[in-house]
């Protein structure tokens, strides 16, 4: 069993990510032509340029932190995590060429004084978004709301963004018990902090595509704007089976995002309870 912050963990979860990265140009993936209601459905969607101004200032917030490591192999790996997101950002941009969709340039926002503050306010609203985002991709791929090859393609944005919020839950625990901080009570203190603030960075860009699409950000849980049956018991069940699904890949030794899991199994527990109560008895 590795011990949560040493040097053996450190190294086991740089190397895993430096060892899964994959190679590949946007430019030169496998774009299928779309016939016009494919076409439509896309550009019907109203936030790709939440999107696309969203993956540009990942890009730059993991840029500018990565500057700032002293560890050799820990900048290493975040210096290629910064190489994904703007590879992201850049996949985002063919796409919106490509098939014509709607967005509007935006200028970047400054990131502010402290890049590794920045860098953890990211992490824990990447895990946020990923946790949400696994929900709406499943739901969308079932509803076959865009043909297979295009799935295909955003898998390996999905792919990447769960070894994202893996390295990153533990890259922050090896971080806090390099600030003599270690062990799961302050690294629950740690998440409790951290998306309570990105829980608020949701609800404010939910508030703000209420009265206008400015694109600040972009949440997952807008995407149900597109999506037939979009009930809150289905989204929360995708959620929690897709990331399930796609964590299983990952070596059982390292630390996974525990807390959107955990909360999703008590609130789906709570709606099949409800659930049980409401229904009438068989023959009633």
């Amino acid at each position: 069993m590795i011990k949560i912050g040493s040097e053996r963990h450190k190294e086991r979860f740089c190397r895993q990510f430096i060892a899964s990265h994959q190679q590949f140009q946007p430019e030169t993936l496998p774009w299928p032509e779309l016939d016009e209601d494919a076409l439509a459905r896309m550009r019907a969607v109203p936030f790709w340029q939440e999107v696309l101004h969203t993956e540009r200032r990942a890009g730059a917030i993991v840029a500018a932190f990565a500057g700032t490591i002293a560890d050799p192999l820990v900048r290493e790996a975040v210096e290629l995590q910064g190489i994904e997101e703007a590879r992201h950002a850049r996949l985002i941009e063919v796409m919106i060429g490509r098939y014509g969709l709607p967005a509007d340039e935006q200028p970047p926002e400054p990131l502010g004084p402290d890049p590794r503050a920045a860098f953890s306010d990211f992490g824990y609203g990447e895990c946020l978004d990923s946790f949400l985002g696994f929900g709406v991709f499943r739901i969308a791929r079932q509803a076959s709301f865009l043909p297979e090859p295009l799935f295909r393609i955003f898998d390996t944005l999905m792919f990447e963004e769960t070894r994202h919020i893996v390295f990153f839950v533990n890259w922050m625990a090896w971080d806090l018990a390099q600030r003599g901080r270690p062990g799961a009570a302050m690294r629950g203190v740690a998440s409790l902090w951290y998306y309570g603030r990105a829980i608020g960075r949701l609800l404010g860009t939910i508030r703000r595509g209420k009265t206008a699409n400015d694109g600040k950000d972009f949440s997952a849980t807008q995407a149900g704007i597109f999506l037939d049956g979009f009930t809150f018991r289905r989204f929360v069940e995708a959620c929690y089976s897709e990331n399930a699904r796609r964590m299983a890949d990952f070596q059982a030794d390292l630390l996974q995002p525990r807390f959107l899991p955990a909360v999703a199994a008590a609130a789906l527990s709570g709606l099949r309870l409800v659930s049980r109560r409401v229904s009438p008895p068989a023959g009633g």
